[in-house]
């Protein structure tokens, strides 16, 4: 009889083995889909796991899908880390891009290359501000912060919606709901020409470090933990915890108003109602599998930007839906919640009593 028994202190070995099980039980369970669709599962796991890398443009496209995703999984963890769960990054997101966009369709032939640091502003700002309203309503009114940030999701998609089917919508678009296509001085800036890949990934990465530092090397990033670890403790030890709510949110909502205005003033160049690309609820998973740690989520952003560009590709050269790229993300997900039992209990083997 198979039994799962507690340990006496959870598992070092299974805190880091339980990511790479789940990644292997996912391309396991992938292999079994690619057969049951009547699919090579070889050509298929080559399409989600070499294609993405096997050239310098492959990389760099790689490296565009992995910043967003980074950004927004480093703002998250620190909420997840506070015990503040802000399911609402993809509305934040929508809503710095939206902001960046506003900055951007300001400028005409005559601006100068300041814009460029105005609409990161403007995106963090924006993001910043969506995410403020879920920490007022639950510093004010102790709503629950899953379900407004969760449903602002859609009300940012609701005002990107308005904005590009009506005032901001380009009157020379052919009556497409976009807005013009942004003035090329407001593009983020490129890392190397005939490569989309932007300062982005700079940025992505100096956000890696600056969490580290914040996290594991200050008296406020101790505090900021302290108070999702024990939140009975922390406020014996005199930390607030409505400035951890503020900070975990707000940090959160930056992170991800910036990773939309990179991405709007970066590879979209406009609004359009496709700005949405499921970034902010894909980083939730990026941010778990990479254990809230920085160096952590470095290469589960890269890997969940795999299963994105694997998915787009499968649609075109496998004929396979899109949404395939979701229930990898799923798999990973659930296999790592699976895995995870492994670092609070052991798996024990009993002959069952007769």
């Amino acid at each position: 009889m198979i039994k799962l028994e507690a340990r006496p202190q959870p598992s070092k070995l299974w805190s880091f083995g339980s990511p790479l099980l789940a990644l292997l039980i996912t391309v396991l369970v992938g292999v079994i889909l690619f057969m049951a669709l009547g699919k090579d599962p070889v050509r298929g796991l080559q399409i989600f796991f070499w294609e993405p890398i096997k050239s310098p443009y492959a990389l760099g496209e790689l490296m565009v899908k992995a910043t967003p995703l980074l950004i927004i999984a480093l703002g998250l963890a620190v909420c997840f880390r506070s015990n503040v769960w802000n399911i609402g990054a993809e509305g934040q997101f929508v809503i710095g891009a939206v902001a960046a966009g506003g900055v951007a369709l300001l400028a005409d032939k005559a601006t100068g290359p300041w814009i460029v640091p105005a609409i990161i502003a403007a995106g963090v700002l924006g993001g910043m501000a969506w995410a403020g309203i879920t920490a007022l309503l639950r510093d004010r009114f102790n709503a629950n912060e899953i379900l407004v940030s969760l449903m602002l999701v859609y009300v940012a998609d609701m005002v990107l919606s308005y904005l590009v089917f009506g005032p901001w919508k380009d009157p020379q678009g052919y009556n497409f709901p976009q807005t013009k296509t942004f003035e090329t001085v407001t593009q983020i800036p490129r890392l190397m020409s005939g490569s989309r890949v932007s300062i982005g990934v700079l940025i992505a990465l100096a956000g890696a470090a600056a969490l580290w530092i914040f996290l594991f090397r200050t008296y406020a990033g101790f505090a900021q933990q302290v108070g999702g670890l024990a939140p009975s403790a922390a406020r014996y030890a005199g930390f607030s915890s409505r400035k951890a709510l503020w900070v975990a949110l707000l940090s959160s909502g930056g992170a991800a108003g910036l990773a939309g205005a990179l991405e709007v003033a970066g590879p979209i160049g406009q609004l359009t109602p496709y700005v949405p690309a499921g970034y902010g609820f894909a980083a939730i998973i990026v941010a778990f599998v990479g254990r809230l740690h920085p160096a952590g989520m470095v290469f589960s952003a890269i890997l969940m930007s795999m299963f994105y560009i694997g998915g787009e590709l499968a649609q075109s050269r496998l004929g396979l839906p899109k949404s395939l790229t979701g229930v990898f993300q799923g798999l990973l997900l659930f296999s790592l919640l699976a895995c995870d039992t492994l670092i609070a209990y052991r798996i024990t083997f009993r002959k069952g009593a007769r």
